[in-house]
């Protein structure tokens, strides 16, 4: 165990928490890929959309499997979801039809 007070052992911490800070993170990540930090978002150098579709899969299936256990976080996580998803139809210049974007597998056709 450290000294630090700030920082809690693994152990410790209740794993909705866990899962939720992972969904945050990796809800932080596609936004960051698909250039949605930036004023213009096509002119982005951090866009990478091959990069976001990965993590928005990621995304939705760890919401997906840990749906149940997230309580009121469930739909938030969600919601956030269903926006990334959106958002990287927006961004795609020959959108997937529906049901074959990013983590649609998992989540079902995202409109």
């Amino acid at each position: 165990m450290t000294d630090d007070p700030r920082i809690r052992e693994l152990a410790e911490i209740p794993a909705v928490e866990v899962i939720t800070r992972c969904a945050v993170m990796l809800m932080s990540a596609a936004a960051e890929k698909l250039g949605l930090s930036d004023d213009d978002p096509e002119d982005s150098p951090s866009r990478d959309l091959d990069e976001a579709r990965r993590l928005i899969t990621g995304l939705a299936g760890l919401v997906t499997a840990s749906a149940e256990y997230l309580g009121p976080h469930a739909g938030p996580v969600r919601d956030g979801l269903k926006t990334l998803q959106l958002a990287f139809r927006e961004a795609s210049a020959a959108p997937d039809e529906p049901g074959h974007g990013p983590g649609e597998k998992y989540t079902g056709p995202v409109w």
